[in-house]
Protein backbone atom coordinates (compact mmCIF):
# COMPACT_ATOMS: atom_id res chain seq x y z
CA UNK A 1 0.00 0.00 0.00
CA UNK A 2 1.48 3.28 -1.14
CA UNK A 3 1.56 6.02 1.45
CA UNK A 4 2.71 9.61 1.12
CA UNK A 5 2.63 11.46 4.41
CA UNK A 6 3.24 15.20 4.41
CA UNK A 7 4.32 17.43 7.25
CA UNK A 8 5.37 21.01 7.78
CA UNK A 9 2.39 23.11 6.76
CA UNK A 10 1.07 26.00 8.79
CA UNK A 11 0.75 29.77 9.02
CA UNK A 12 3.64 31.85 7.72
CA UNK A 13 4.03 35.60 7.38
CA UNK A 14 4.64 37.11 3.94
CA UNK A 15 8.34 37.03 3.18
CA UNK A 16 8.91 34.08 5.45
CA UNK A 17 10.08 30.55 4.72
CA UNK A 18 8.61 27.10 5.02
CA UNK A 19 9.85 23.56 4.61
CA UNK A 20 7.49 20.77 3.68
CA UNK A 21 8.49 17.14 4.02
CA UNK A 22 6.98 13.92 2.74
CA UNK A 23 7.71 10.34 3.69
CA UNK A 24 6.95 7.74 1.02
CA UNK A 25 6.40 4.04 1.55
CA UNK A 26 4.95 1.00 -0.16
CA UNK A 27 6.37 1.58 -3.64
CA UNK A 28 9.46 1.12 -5.73
CA UNK A 29 11.14 4.40 -5.04
CA UNK A 30 13.28 4.39 -8.17
CA UNK A 31 10.32 4.34 -10.51
CA UNK A 32 8.70 7.55 -9.38
CA UNK A 33 9.41 11.20 -9.64
CA UNK A 34 8.38 12.78 -6.35
CA UNK A 35 6.86 16.18 -6.27
CA UNK A 36 4.53 18.74 -4.82
CA UNK A 37 1.28 20.05 -6.22
CA UNK A 38 -0.86 22.71 -4.64
CA UNK A 39 -4.45 23.78 -4.84
CA UNK A 40 -5.69 27.19 -3.80
CA UNK A 41 -9.40 27.84 -3.18
CA UNK A 42 -11.25 28.03 -6.47
CA UNK A 43 -8.21 26.95 -8.47
CA UNK A 44 -7.10 23.76 -10.11
CA UNK A 45 -4.24 21.77 -8.72
CA UNK A 46 -0.92 22.87 -10.13
CA UNK A 47 2.58 21.49 -10.09
CA UNK A 48 4.95 23.32 -7.77
CA UNK A 49 8.07 21.21 -8.21
CA UNK A 50 9.18 17.67 -8.90
CA UNK A 51 12.38 15.64 -8.75
CA UNK A 52 13.33 12.34 -10.33
CA UNK A 53 15.27 9.57 -8.66
CA UNK A 54 18.41 10.78 -10.43
CA UNK A 55 17.85 14.32 -9.21
CA UNK A 56 16.44 16.07 -12.26
CA UNK A 57 14.16 18.87 -11.12
CA UNK A 58 11.26 20.83 -12.51
CA UNK A 59 9.70 24.00 -11.06
CA UNK A 60 6.68 26.13 -11.72
CA UNK A 61 7.66 29.55 -13.06
CA UNK A 62 5.89 31.22 -10.15
CA UNK A 63 8.19 29.64 -7.56
CA UNK A 64 11.43 28.65 -9.29
CA UNK A 65 13.50 31.58 -8.01
CA UNK A 66 12.62 30.98 -4.37
CA UNK A 67 12.00 27.25 -4.07
CA UNK A 68 14.15 24.16 -3.81
CA UNK A 69 13.09 20.54 -3.94
CA UNK A 70 15.26 17.69 -2.73
CA UNK A 71 14.91 13.99 -2.08
CA UNK A 72 16.74 11.51 0.10
CA UNK A 73 16.68 8.19 -1.70
CA UNK A 74 18.04 6.37 1.32
CA UNK A 75 15.20 7.59 3.53
CA UNK A 76 12.45 7.68 0.86
CA UNK A 77 11.66 11.30 1.58
CA UNK A 78 11.17 14.45 -0.44
CA UNK A 79 11.29 18.01 0.84
CA UNK A 80 10.25 21.39 -0.46
CA UNK A 81 11.91 24.55 0.78
CA UNK A 82 10.00 27.73 -0.06
CA UNK A 83 11.36 31.19 0.67
CA UNK A 84 10.03 34.72 0.30
CA UNK A 85 6.51 33.41 0.60
CA UNK A 86 3.65 35.42 -0.84
CA UNK A 87 -0.05 35.44 -0.11
CA UNK A 88 -0.64 33.70 -3.44
CA UNK A 89 1.31 30.71 -2.14
CA UNK A 90 -1.58 30.00 0.20
CA UNK A 91 -2.91 26.58 -0.74
CA UNK A 92 -3.14 22.96 0.23
CA UNK A 93 0.10 21.26 -0.77
CA UNK A 94 0.11 17.63 -1.88
CA UNK A 95 3.03 15.28 -2.04
CA UNK A 96 2.91 13.18 -5.21
CA UNK A 97 4.57 10.18 -6.80
CA UNK A 98 4.55 10.10 -10.59
CA UNK A 99 5.58 7.23 -12.84
CA UNK A 100 5.20 9.45 -15.89
CA UNK A 101 2.69 7.12 -17.51
CA UNK A 102 -0.32 9.41 -17.11
CA UNK A 103 -1.24 13.06 -17.20
CA UNK A 104 -1.25 13.31 -13.42
CA UNK A 105 0.74 11.66 -10.65
CA UNK A 106 -0.17 8.12 -9.70
CA UNK A 107 -0.29 8.74 -5.96
CA UNK A 108 -1.20 11.66 -3.76
CA UNK A 109 -0.77 12.44 -0.11
CA UNK A 110 -3.60 13.78 2.00
CA UNK A 111 -2.35 17.36 1.73
CA UNK A 112 -1.02 19.92 4.16
CA UNK A 113 -2.33 23.46 4.37
CA UNK A 114 -0.04 26.44 3.97
CA UNK A 115 -1.40 29.88 4.79
CA UNK A 116 0.65 32.98 4.08
CA UNK A 117 -0.79 35.88 5.99
CA UNK A 118 0.18 38.63 8.39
Amino acid sequence: QVQLVESGGGLVQPGGSLRLSCAASGMSFRVYALGWYRQAPGNQRELVASITYSGRTKYADSVKDRTSISRDNAKNTVSLQMNRLKSEDTAVYFCTADSGEGLLPDYWGQGTRVTVSS
